[in-house]
């Protein structure tokens, strides 16, 4: 059974050069622990969610799939208890090509400076895609536990 933790905090400069040393670690034959993504689709798959907060994508699900996320897997995915392993992808999510390493790695690098660059108050109330307006805390959880849950597949 998963239990609770708090995540570090992704507006802090120390947290951001922690993740950018984690990805650093990663290399273009690093294999995956669990699922069926290469290390470069995971790259990509991790910057969606950076560029849905900064308003660089608009694909989010319908009107349905909204109502349904946010009646029953929010909680879950703002919270601070880990992803599962081997969850399903949702389809803005799914990177079905594969991708330039080194291009995805700074990408995602440069996103999450991006992302953490405007502040905590910034995040405070501030509309997600999916799941309606969120605290600051909980795009924190739901950023970080993201990112985490991808460098813990492949071991970093």
């Amino acid at each position: 059974m998963s239990t609770a933790t708090s995540y570090p905090d992704i507006f802090n400069p120390e947290s951001t050069a922690i993740l950018h040393a984690r990805i650093d670690q990663l290399r273009p034959d690093t294999p995956a622990l669990w699922g069926k993504m290469t290390v470069d689709q995971m790259l990509a798959h991790c910057c969606v969610p950076y560029e849905q907060a900064l308003g660089l994508r608009s694909d989010g699900p319908n009107a349905f799939m909204k109502w349904m996320l946010r009646l029953f897997f929010r909680q879950g995915m703002v919270n601070e208890v880990p992803y599962k392993k081997s969850m399903p992808t949702a389809p803005a999510f799914v990177i079905a090509d594969r991708r330039q390493f080194d291009k995805e790695k700074e990408k995602l690098k440069d996103l999450i400076v991006r992302f953490a660059a405007p502040g905590r108050d910034h995040y405070e109330g501030k509309e997600q895609i999916s799941l309606g307006k969120l605290s600051a805390t909980e795009w924190n959880n739901l950023i970080y536990k993201h990112l985490d849950h991808h460098l813990r597949q492949f071991g970093v």
